[in-house]
């Protein structure tokens, strides 16, 4: 029986190579791709080489950035979880997480990008430990069941800063967002939330400290919401132009 539908331009077996190029390194743009196919001889145009990648689930993405973990670094990460593992969700929610995120205001270069897979985004092979910034601006924010007003910084965050973000931009959150029922506040460990005018500043306020591991921005919820931001803000771009 004769199969209806379009005549296929490649075979599996060459579908299959050009999923090795991608796995072998997935930071090659587009060009690179379809070229170093073709290049193999197969014979494949702009648009079938589109179509096998994400025939098989890739497609492009801004690859996160994930700090480099020592052994020691790691293994303080992993004994925090374990600690936290049986923490309840009534627990969690009086935890105030906050963070601090840079965000572009201009996405003409945002550097290079990845093919992978959806739930690939934290595979070691889709992560990149360093970027190059285009203009931006940096935002403090909290989040718990709700989210707290944001901070503009216009300056280098150094410890007297920090301390009037806390006074103008966390405790109002923290009242918002708790009224009168206690929280716990999480932070990472920034020089200039470590510093010792810091730890004096939160103590004289009553406010309790989430212990924290260094190097850990996965850990923390609020790195999710800025994700979120970030993308509504590129789709938002890419329309206006």
């Amino acid at each position: 029986m004769k199969k209806s539908g379009r005549k296929r331009c490649t075979t599996n077996r060459e579908n299959r190579s050009i999923m090795r190029i991608v796995k072998i390194n997935g930071f090659k743009n587009f060009r690179e791709l379809h070229k170093e196919w073709t290049e193999a001889g197969i014979k494949a145009s702009r648009a079938t080489t589109h179509r096998s990648v994400k025939k098989f689930g890739y497609s492009c993405h801004i690859p996160l950035v994930k700090p480099l973990l020592n052994h020691r670094q790691r293994q303080r990460c992993l004994t925090w979880a374990n600690e936290k593992k049986n923490w309840t969700a009534a627990q969690w929610s009086k935890v105030l997480f906050s963070d601090e995120s840079k965000f572009c205001i201009s996405f003409g270069n945002q550097g290079p990008r990845v093919w992978r897979k959806d739930g690939e985004a934290h595979c070691p092979s889709c992560l990149k430990s360093s970027v190059k910034f285009p203009q931006s601006v940096m935002i403090w924010g909290a989040m718990s069941s709700g989210v707290g007003p944001l901070c503009f910084l216009k300056t280098k965050v150094t410890a007297p800063i920090y301390q009037e973000i806390l006074e103008h931009f966390m405790l109002p959150s923290a009242e918002q967002l708790f009224e009168d029922a206690g929280f716990i506040f999480q932070q990472d460990l920034a020089p200039a939330h470590t510093a010792k005018s810091t730890k004096s500043w939160l103590n004289d306020h009553g406010v309790g400290v989430l212990d924290w591991p260094a190097n850990s921005p996965d850990l923390n919820p609020t790195e999710n919401l800025w994700g979120i931001v970030k993308r509504k803000m590129r789709n938002e771009t890419k329309q206006c132009r």
